[in-house]
């Protein structure tokens, strides 16, 4: 019982206590100005906790907006890079389509080099797994005209010659295989030679050419060569690469060398094949050389042929 009392006790003093120091305080605080203690304990409390709580409402205030940047940031690269992707992919077909201009005026202008010949152009389709196309194949066949022995250009000149045909296809194989012969000859002075494929000589860029007399006919670097009039399955003057080198042969009767290619034999995409075969042409002229012959033969008058 007493010591309720005097709990009881010690807490109204306190209380009273409490209440006549915030008197005094607030009759301080009145008569400096405000500079009293409780400016200066608010200083250090309150003060600081308003300031922490400004700091933290600023902070957030200033993520939700670096959020909301951000996320707007990330919709712009996605538009920028999706614009990005669509030039990308437009750069490249305009490349594609430059390359393949350039190559279709190579062959316009190879077009108008053989003139005389009827040509059909075909794309490669496959080739035989190798470096260099020594043997391919053709996307134009039989039911286009094309034949076995058509002769085939790209780039400057001479590819190669139609080995098989199907009615949609034809298979091709370059002056670069190993298996393939050439008569041919120096444009300058029409001597004939022979010009074989070598694919160990192509990782050179280089051709072989073999069998040109040795005459008083001055050959060098530089020389254009052309397929000769004597050959039996290609059309005369195709062009097929510049001499690079030349030598006397040991026999001192012949001369040989090496040819530098009028086509990149790496880089075939389209082609020209001409129609028209060494054969056909050569059954053309005799049968005109026929027609000629019959009509200069005068007819016999009736009455000679009745005697």
């Amino acid at each position: 019982m007493k010591n309720k009392k005097q709990s009881s006790f010690s807490s109204k003093y306190w209380l009273i206590i409490i209440s006549v120091l915030c008197v005094i305080l607030l009759g301080i605080e009145r008569f400096t100005d405000g500079g009293g203690p409780l400016r200066f304990i608010a200083s250090y409390t309150v003060v600081p906790m308003q300031e922490g709580i400004s700091y933290v409402g600023r902070f957030m205030s200033d993520l939700s907006d670096n959020f909301d940047t951000l996320e707007e940031m990330k919709k712009e690269n996605k538009k920028l890079q999706a614009r990005v992707d669509d030039l990308t992919i437009d750069n490249t077909r305009l490349r594609q389509e430059q390359y393949e201009l350039d190559r279709l005026r190579e062959l316009y202008k190879l077009d108008e080099n053989y003139s005389d010949y009827e040509k059909i152009g075909a794309h490669v389709v496959a080739n035989n797994g190798s470096n260099w196309f020594t043997d391919f194949t053709i996307d134009k066949g039989s039911k286009d005209g094309v034949q076995v022995n058509s002769n085939v250009l790209a780039g400057s000149g001479l590819v190669g010659i139609v080995t098989e045909t199907g009615p949609t296809y034809a298979r091709v194989r370059s002056i670069i295989d190993d298996a393939s012969n050439v008569s041919a000859m120096m444009l300058s002075t029409s001597d004939t030679c022979m010009v074989r494929g070598d694919l160990k000589l192509m990782d050179d860029g280089r051709l072989r050419f073999e069998k040109l007399p040795n005459n008083d006919n001055k050959i060098e670097a530089g020389e254009q060569v052309v397929t000769s009039h004597v050959s039996n399955r290609f059309l005369q003057g195709l062009f097929i690469g510049y001499v690079s080198e030349i030598e006397v042969d040991s026999n001192n009767l012949t001369r040989s060398g090496y040819i530098t290619p009028a086509v990149d034999f790496s880089k075939l995409q389209e082609v020209l094949v001409i129609t028209t075969t060494k054969q056909n042409m050569l059954e053309a002229d005799a049968d005109e050389t026929q027609d000629a012959v019959e009509t200069e033969t005068p007819p016999q008058d009736q009455d000679e042929e009745g005697d």
